[in-house]
């Protein structure tokens, strides 16, 4: 997409092509968001101070147990609070309260209101990218502007070292927006209510914005016309381009400008995003852990259990696979996992001839019940299954009075 540069003259200086930042998608939503951000940052909190109205000695004596001089109820005045330094608290006046001389206001503004509307770096970007777009949509900027040629409006380097405000004026109606400043210039007026006070005395309406690639001589220039703005590239915000949160504001680009539009990390990045690359993702193969004891074989096939058992009979440390003798498939490690190793189980099996398991979620009791005595050929009595904090499913095994649990829990190398 290329587009025309003009001369200070208003000539034709050849064209050049736009960056891609300018295909962005319209996002009028976004665009609104990162306008209130930046404009409700510049908000100040205001608030009362919290101690304001109460400040003084004025208490109430509900009880009716006190003597005639501390109560404050049946004593025909109102139940309010009063000041104490007058004898007694029902011959004080009334502070503190909202409806009392120099009281507390009810609901006074709190200064840690959040005021702040925040948004995402990713959003605000798109929001940037979002308005630089709109400004070469002729159907957007000509609802608030007076447009005479085509948009985007480019203009030679030269412009930028204009220092003089009347040849501003003079380059500005060659290239087609003198008729919008002469608009904007008759639309000063004065701001209904109390901004007037406050330093806001005129409204103004907002006109063409020059956009330089650096800091030069027509900033300075341009900057008392009315209406119009004048920012370098790396000043840009959403603000300036959709002054009231809207889309399409008449801007004026130097050709440099265009240059280094397309430089900027902000502006690269959305680009980068929008744009259909290919990407080729690798799948990363996990290896997998082989640990010895019983209730990870689960996680193994026959032949790699086999190896497992191997290895573990190579070492000096005894572990759990060799110690006990267990008749359990597959199917059955699936339901059962590993004893439970804490101080309360371990008080269960000296106490209670219990012992605690790490079950499958979607184990029931008559499941556990059977793979526990199918594994370890002992007589199970009850089975409690409950949740713990972590959300981990629970069995709680009592064993018959036959079958000892310290002797199964030493097996186990829980004891």
């Amino acid at each position: 997409m290329k587009a025309k540069i003009y001369g200070m003259d208003g000539t034709d200086k050849g064209s050049v092509e736009l960056p891609k930042v300018f295909e962005t998608a319209y996002k009028p939503v976004v665009i609104k968001r990162a306008v209130l951000a930046i404009q409700t940052a510049r908000l100040q909190p205001k608030g009362t101070d919290p101690r304001a109205g109460l400040q003084n000695t004025a208490i109430y004596i509900g009880s009716r147990n006190q003597p005639g001089t501390r109560k404050s109820i049946n004593t025909d005045k109102a139940r309010l609070p009063r000041l104490i330094n007058m004898r007694h608290p029902a011959s004080g006046k009334v502070a503190r309260v909202p409806q009392s001389v120099g009281g507390r206001r009810a609901h006074p503004p709190k200064a840690n209101k959040i005021i702040v509307e925040k948004i995402n770096k990713k959003e605000k970007r798109l929001a940037l990218a979002s308005a630089i777009a709109a400004t070469a949509v002729k159907e957007l900027v000509e609802k608030r502007f007076i447009v005479e040629g085509e948009l985007p409006i480019i203009i030679e380097d030269k412009f930028e070292e204009t220092a003089k405000t009347t040849e501003v004026v003079a380059a500005l109606a060659k290239i087609g927006t003198g008729k919008d400043l002469v608009n904007a210039k008759g639309k000063i007026r004065k701001r209904a209510g109390k901004g007037k006070t406050r330093g806001r005395t005129k409204k103004q309406k907002k006109s063409v914005l020059i956009v330089t690639a650096e800091n030069s001589k027509v900033l300075k220039a341009a900057r008392n016309l009315p209406g119009v703005e004048s920012v370098t590239v790396a000043s840009l915000n959403v603000e300036l381009l959709a002054p009231g949160a809207e889309a399409g504001r008449l801007v004026i680009w130097t050709s440099s400008a265009i240059a280094k539009l397309a430089e900027e990390k902000t502006v690269k990045k959305v680009v980068k995003k929008t744009e259909e690359k290919k990407t080729v993702k690798k799948k990363v193969v996990k290896k997998k852990v082989v640990k010895k004891e019983w209730w990870f074989m689960v996680k193994l096939n026959e032949t790699e259990k086999k190896q497992a058992k191997q290895e573990a009979k190579t070492e000096e440390k005894v572990e759990v696979t060799k110690t006990i003798k267990s008749n359990a498939t597959l199917e059955d490690l699936a339901v059962v996992f590993y004893p439970l190793v804490t101080e309360k189980s371990v008080n269960m099996i000296e106490a209670e001839n219990k012992l605690t398991f790490i079950v499958s979620d979607k184990s029931n009791r008559q499941d556990v019940k059977r793979v526990i005595q199918k594994s370890y050929d002992v007589k199970v009595e009850k089975v409690n299954i409950i949740r713990d904090r972590k959300g981990r499913k629970k069995a709680i095994v009592k064993l018959a009075k036959e079958n000892k649990a310290q002797d199964l829990a030493t097996k186990l190398g829980v004891l």
